[in-house]
């Protein structure tokens, strides 16, 4: 059954720490809402997989060990936003990591008429993070993340992929990549506050349904 999403709220973007569980709920409130989720990663791998003219420009810089620019990176995510997909808004994952890219992603939205609509914010403590973290395994092929499953194990998506643990899942890693995150994406926290948009947090800890329920919740106002 579908959950009706207030009709101000179009675009969402999700922020929190690596391992508060945004793409695994982000997956779910899209499901619920009847908008798709865009992922930075996997509108990446499409664009790389199609061809297409911004696709073949991040290959290029990906191959060259660089970091694709926010330039193409805001490029694709236009084509994403464009496409008869989201005529209806998206739940955005991954798209705004630093500041200087949430304020090239404000500009470009409002180039197609649209706004940010809600930043929905995940939060978890630290140690909390760093356990489910060194937990996770990702099929290496769709790169989905399970957790509780070992190692060397068929992806259940059944796409013929298996089951890996990735190096940035090793505790020292993840702490790294949270540092990481307190230092380039914090700030974004900062700056949508700065310019007049309420940061909607919810609590990340506790079972999947209940943390669903927290964010759509927020999202419509009850909370």
């Amino acid at each position: 059954m579908q959950t009706r999403l207030v009709s101000r709220i179009v675009i969402v973007v999700l922020l929190g720490p690596p391992g508060a569980g945004k793409g695994t709920q982000g997956e779910r409130l899209a499901q619920r809402f009847g908008i798709p989720k865009i992922a930075t990663g996997d509108v990446f791998r499409t664009a790389v997989k199609e061809g297409t003219p911004l696709g073949l420009q991040a290959k290029q810089y990906m191959e060259r060990g660089e970091l694709v620019p926010d330039s193409v990176i805001l490029g694709i995510m236009r084509e994403a936003l464009t496409s008869e997909d989201a005529a209806k808004g998206a739940i955005l994952d991954g798209v705004v990591r630093t500041v200087p890219q949430a304020e090239g992603f404000s500009t470009m939205v409002a180039d197609l008429c649209r706004k940010v609509d809600a930043v929905l914010l995940f939060e978890a403590d630290e140690e909390e993070l760093v356990r489910r973290l060194s937990e996770r395994t990702t099929c290496d092929v769709c790169q989905t993340p399970y957790t509780g499953r070992d190692p060397g194990t068929p992806c259940p998506k059944h796409d013929g992929g298996t089951l890996v643990r990735r190096k940035d899942d090793e505790p020292d890693a993840i702490r790294t990549r949270l540092k990481v995150y307190r230092e380039q994406t914090e700030p974004v926290v900062s700056w949508y506050e700065q310019h007049g948009m309420p940061i909607r947090r919810v609590d990340a800890i506790g079972p999947l349904d209940d943390v669903t329920q927290r964010a759509i919740s927020v999202l419509n106002g009850t909370h």
